[in-house]
C-alpha cells in the first residue's frame, strides 16, 4: 500500500477503548516497549512496515512500559519488545524478542480477517436487519464457529424474538464478554416467557 498506517501510542487510560473494544471490529496488534529497550528498536520498523501492509485489516498500536506499568503486569509483560495480538478482547496471539520479518509477517498474515471476518464487518455497517440477517448467516457457512458472527447473528435474532435459535446459536460458544451478557438477557426472557405461560394455563 501506498499509504502509510500510522502506528499510535496507547496508555492506560486508552487502552480499554482503543484496544479491548477495537479490536472486536478487527484484530489489534499491541509493542509493549521502551525507550531504553535496543531490541524494541530493531523490532519497530518491521512492525511499522507490517502496519502499512495490512492498514485497515490489523491496526497496530505501541505501550510504553515505563508509562503503563499496571498494563504490562495485567497481561504478563516480563521481558520486551513483547508484541500481543488481540481479538474480540482478548490475547489470540503473542511473541516476545526481535523476530526475522518472516516471521513477523506470517504473524500478522494469520490474524488478517477470514471470508468471514469481512461478512461480519459488512453485517456490522448494514442498517438494514435483513441484510445482515443475510450476511451473518453467509459468514457462519464460511466458519461454522466464527465467534463474532455467531453471537451478532444471535443478538440480532433475540431482537427480533426468535429467543430459541439465539440460545442454540450461544450454545456452541464460550461464555465470555459480549456472549455472556447477550446468554443472560436471553434467560431472563425465557423465565418472563415461561411466567406468562403458566399464568395463561392456569386462567385456563
Amino acid at each position: 500500500m501506498s499509504e502509510i498506517a500510522a502506528v499510535r501510542d496507547v496508555t492506560e487510560a486508552t487502552f480499554e477503548a482503543d484496544v479491548v473494544r477495537a479490536s472486536h471490529d478487527r484484530p489489534v496488534v499491541v509493542d509493549f516497549w521502551a525507550a531504553w529497550c535496543g531490541p524494541c528498536r530493531q523490532l519497530s520498523p518491521m512492525l511499522e512496515a507490517a502496519a502499512t501492509r495490512w492498514a485497515g485489516d490489523v491496526d497496530v498500536v505501541k505501550v510504553d512500559v515505563d508509562q503503563a506499568p499496571r498494563l504490562a503486569g495485567a497481561y504478563g509483560v516480563q521481558g520486551i519488545p513483547a508484541v500481543k495480538a488481540f481479538r474480540d478482547g482478548a490475547v489470540v496471539d503473542e511473541f516476545v524478542g526481535v523476530q526475522p520479518q518472516a516471521a513477523v509477517e506470517r504473524f500478522f498474515a494469520g490474524l488478517a480477517p477470514s471470508q468471514a471476518d469481512r461478512l461480519v464487518a459488512r453485517a456490522r455497517a448494514s442498517t438494514d436487519p435483513v441484510e445482515r440477517e443475510r450476511l451473518l448467516r453467509a459468514a457462519l457457512d464460511a466458519d461454522r464457529g466464527h465467534h463474532a458472527a455467531t453471537v451478532a447473528l444471535a443478538a440480532l435474532l433475540a431482537d427480533r424474538g426468535s429467543v430459541e435459535e439465539a440460545r442454540t446459536l450461544l450454545a456452541a460458544v464460550p461464555r465470555s464478554g459480549e456472549a455472556a451478557s447477550l446468554s443472560a438477557r436471553l434467560n431472563l426472557a425465557g423465565a418472563a416467557v415461561d411466567v406468562v405461560r403458566h399464568h395463561s394455563d392456569m386462567i385456563c
